[in-house]
This record gives structure tokens, C-alpha cells and sequence, in this order.
């Protein structure tokens, strides 16, 4: 009989290739997406329009046999709109909760940066602790409870920067990019035949989903990975041109990753090696620079890297 950890690996191998079938990219963004599920994170793809985020969304959900909802953020969009809203019903005299579509799952929040600051918000708490607090209760999501989101580049018209402390949420940030002529003309024809996502079939359910998630958790995690990992993550406090580091939710996201990367590639315990694949898009898009730093052309991946090179790497 095979090992938890075995199977787990198995189902996320099925799960890549379907994804592999509809999402034709040399971009790690696939590996990376299937690592934050099974770390329990969450994903946000900011890429232009056009480079295949929203299809990526949309084949992952397809591939795990779980519910799955659809925001599609705008400037009227309300807090109401995503977690729900109580409704006085006639025939019983009382309110009556109706779920919005956050109680689910798999959530895309597409676009999420076209949102107003305060509806981005709502799902702060969410994100962070499973649950979302309405009319004076704790109503509890869903779990496993994954969302990914995509957005625009900020100089894109229309769309509002993201708040800190929802930037903190997620996990890891990364983009799809553009394919190579080759890959383009590989997408033109998946398409000559109809949508590539309809002839995707879901390949795991919900309890293979939750396996997944303790396998990668119990993948071993030695004091010098984790030392390492929380000097980086305190350097990005004290490095020259930085106004706001990292968080201690930062240094648990980029421990997770490691955990779930190390099961992606069929090993027991994390590496250096996993640590320093997701540093840049685990950390970077939670520091703030200062202003000189900014106007002088700097970038929070680059000093990311600038850390990585200035810190020793465990034996």
C-alpha cells in the first residue's frame, strides 16, 4: 500500500499535467500554484490582461472536484457582494443569511484590484482566519478554503493599489508571462477545436485534497532551514531602502512553500533549495520601499535577491 506521502505526490502530479494540457507556459507558475494549495496559502497572479491568469484559475478549480465561485471585482462591487447579506423573509418574520459566493472552497477573486480598498477588504479575514464575521457571528468557510486572485499591473486605468494587510494574505506572488512564437501557435490550435478548459475532468476530490494538505505538512523542517529561513525574513526589516519588512506571516508562508515544493519533488524534508526558488515571490510583495529607494529605480525583488546573496546558505 502506498504512503500518504506517495499518493499526495501522485495526485498533484495529475493535477499539473492537467494544467500542463490548457496553460502552455515555461513559467514556474504552475508548480507554484499547486504549492500554495498544498500549503494551505493563497495565490496572487498579477500579470497584463491576455496571459492566461483567469484560464489558470479556471483549469486548477476544474481539476479538483470542489466547490467553486467566481468574483469578478469591480468599482461597485460591496463587502455585501462577497460574504453575503441577511434578508427578512416575509412568511417566517425573521432574517435569513444568504452565503455569498466566499463561502466556497476554490474562490477566484478576478481582478481583485479594480475593487474599491474597503470591498477588498472583506476578505481580509477570510484569507487570514477561515471565517468571515457577519450581523455579530463567526460564520466558518469551508475547508480546504483557497483563494486565488488576479490583478492588473498598477499604472493599468482603473484599479486601486492593494492594501498591506491584504498583500500579507496571500502567500505568493507571481505572473504567467508571455509564451514563446512556438507556444503561441500551440494555444491557436488548441483553440481551432473549441475551449481547451471543457475538456478538462476533474482528477482529485475533496478528501485526496485534504491529503495532499497533511502530507505537506509533515514534511520535515530542520532548525538550520528554518534559522535560515527566519534570517532572511528579518533582513528584509533592516536592509537599506526598506520602509516595511516582511511579517512573521511571511516567514511561516515561505516555510509552508518550502514544505509543499519539497513534496512536488518526492522529498521528505525541505532543502535550501525550495527556500530560495519562492524567497522572491513569498517576501517581495510584502515590502514597502521608501521613497529614495523607489525614485532611485530600486524594486523589493531585486533586494529580495540582494538578501539572498548576502546570506549564507545551510550546509
Amino acid at each position: 500500500m502506498m504512503s500518504t506521502h506517495v499518493q499526495a505526490y501522485d495526485c498533484l502530479e495529475q493535477v499539473r499535467e492537467n494544467l500542463v494540457r490548457v496553460i502552455r507556459t515555461p513559467s514556474p507558475a504552475i508548480r507554484w500554484l499547486l504549492a500554495a494549495f498544498a500549503s494551505g496559502g493563497h495565490v496572487l497572479l498579477e500579470d497584463v490582461p491576455g496571459t492566461g491568469k483567469t484560464t489558470l484559475a479556471k483549469a486548477f478549480a476544474r481539476s479538483i472536484g470542489m466547490e467553486f465561485k467566481r468574483i469578478q471585482f469591480t468599482p461597485d462591487l460591496l463587502p455585501t457582494d462577497i460574504l453575503g447579506v441577511s434578508i427578512f423573509n416575509q412568511e417566517t418574520r425573521r432574517f435569513e443569511f444568504r452565503e455569498g459566493p466566499v463561502f466556497a472552497r476554490i474562490v477566484l477573486a478576478d481582478e481583485i484590484n479594480r475593487a474599491s480598498p474597503r470591498t477588498q477588504s472583506a476578505l481580509l479575514e477570510a484569507m487570514a482566519e477561515q471565517q468571515v464575521s457577519i450581523d455579530g457571528l463567526i460564520r466558518p468557510l469551508p475547508a480546504p478554503f483557497f483563494v486565488i486572485a488576479t490583478q492588473n499591473p498598477a499604472l493599468f486605468h482603473g484599479v486601486y493599489p492593494l492594501p498591506e494587510a491584504q498583500l500579507d494574505r496571500f502567500a505568493l506572488c507571481c505572473s504567467l508571462g508571455y509564451g514563446s512564437e512556438e507556444m503561441e501557435l500551440a494555444i491557436l490550435s488548441d483553440h481551432l477545436t473549441g475551449q481547451p478548459l471543457d475538456r478538462i475532468q476533474p482528477r482529485i476530490g475533496l478528501d485526496e485534497a485534504r491529503m495532499i494538505q497533511e502530507a505537506s505538512r509533515a514534511i520535515r523542517v530542520g532548525e538550520e532551514i528554518k534559522r535560515y529561513i527566519v534570517t532572511l525574513t528579518a533582513k528584509t526589516r533592516t536592509w537599506p531602502g526598506v520602509r516595511l519588512g516582511a511579517s512573521s506571516r511571511g516567514a511561516i508562508a515561505l516555510m509552508k512553500m518550502a514544505q509543499a515544493l519539497a513534496l512536488l519533488d518526492n522529498l521528505p524534508f525541505v532543502t535550501p533549495e525550495p527556500v530560495r526558488e519562492v524567497a522572491v515571490n513569498v517576501l517581495a510583495h510584502r515590502l514597502m520601499l521608501d521613497d529614495e529607494a523607489r525614485f532611485s529605480g530600486a524594486s523589493a525583488a531585486r533586494i529580495i535577491a540582494d538578501i539572498l546573496e548576502d546570506t549564507p546558505v545551510p550546509a
